[in-house]
Formats: structure tokens, C-alpha cells, sequence
């Protein structure tokens, strides 16, 4: 089920809190709960993908984004993702994560999140790529800068996002049938 009542205390929690640049990084603490875990005992990483969502929106609402989707009746949408996993978070640990927006093409902006835990591990690590849609499609980057009242143009991608573009680029799609 999805975790609506921490969006909400998410969303509540960081209503009036300082807005962010573009390009700044959104903060935020969480605890694995029981209901967040797998068999083994330690979080699920298909619920990991959606706690992210606990620091995606927040950020969006930060930069000013919230507010121009809503005017605009535009809306954002997950085109993509790619996580790596590297420590266990169990039951009832506190984790911060971490989330900004990393670069920006012609079509979509590439969020990097990642989850901490208290010894300065870092748990796991996620690039999403999303995308700004309206009733015709995909929204350009660029647009959304323009209703953002903002000009900037994007930071140069890493070189390991460009390469995640460049495989994707690669990758069938529809996906053979066998």
C-alpha cells in the first residue's frame, strides 16, 4: 500500500521551509517500519523506490515545480530508473535521504536520490529520469524552466549519467516477446 500518511507529514513538514536552486539538494529523515520490510527482514527494494517518493515530491515542491504543474494542469511522471543497492536497512532504522535534481536534456530531467544510514553509509542510490507531461505529451525541460521563471541552463551531465542515457538510447523498446 502506498505510504500516503508520510507523504502527507512530508508534505506538511517542509510546506514553509526554505526553497532550493534547481540544481540544490533536498534533505529529509525516515524510519524503515515494519510495514516497509521484506522476508529477510530488511527493506524491500520495491518499497525502496517508493519511499523515494517521500524526498522526490518534497524537492519538486521546493524548487517551485508543485505550484507551475499545477497551474500549467502538467503533471510529472517516472520515464526511468536504475538503483543500486548496497547496505541493508532494517526494521526500525533511521535513514536521511537525499535528493536533487542532477542534469537536464531536451526532454527529461534526471533526479539522483540516495539513502544514508547513521554510521555515513550509504545504503542505496537511485537516478531517476522524469519526465513533465501534459495532455500532448512530454513537456520540454526547457518550457518548464520558462514557467519556472528561470533561465538557467542545465549542469553538465556526469559522465556515468551520460553513459545510463547512452545504454538506454541502446535498449528495445517494446521489449522483444518470446
Amino acid at each position: 500500500m502506498y505510504p500516503v500518511m508520510r507523504m502527507i507529514k512530508e508534505l506538511v513538514k517542509y510546506r514553509n521551509a526554505t526553497p532550493l536552486p534547481l540544481t540544490g539538494t533536498h534533505v529529509s529523515e525516515h524510519r524503515c517500519w515494519p510495514s516497509d520490510i521484506d522476508l529477510w527482514m530488511e527493506l524491500n527494494n520495491g518499497r525502496t523506490l517508493t519511499l523515494f517518493d517521500l524526498g522526490r515530491i518534497p524537492l519538486a515542491s521546493r524548487i517551485g515545480l508543485v505550484p507551475v504543474l499545477r497551474k500549467n494542469k502538467w503533471s510529472m511522471t517516472m520515464a526511468g530508473a536504475t538503483v543500486r543497492y548496497r547496505r541493508r536497512i532494517r526494521t526500525f532504522e533511521k535513514i536521511e535521504m537525499r535528493s536533487r535534481t542532477a542534469y537536464w536534456d531536451d526532454r527529461f530531467v534526471y533526479i539522483e536520490q540516495s539513502m544514508w544510514k547513521q554510521n555515513g553509509e550509504c545504503a542505496n542510490h537511485a537516478l531517476y529520469r522524469a519526465a513533465i507531461t501534459n495532455r500532448q505529451g512530454i513537456v520540454p525541460p526547457a518550457e518548464v524552466m520558462e514557467a519556472l521563471g528561470r533561465n538557467e541552463s542545465s549542469p553538465p551531465a556526469p559522465e556515468w549519467i551520460k553513459a545510463w542515457i547512452d545504454a538506454e538510447a541502446t535498449r528495445p523498446w517494446p521489449p522483444m516477446q518470446e
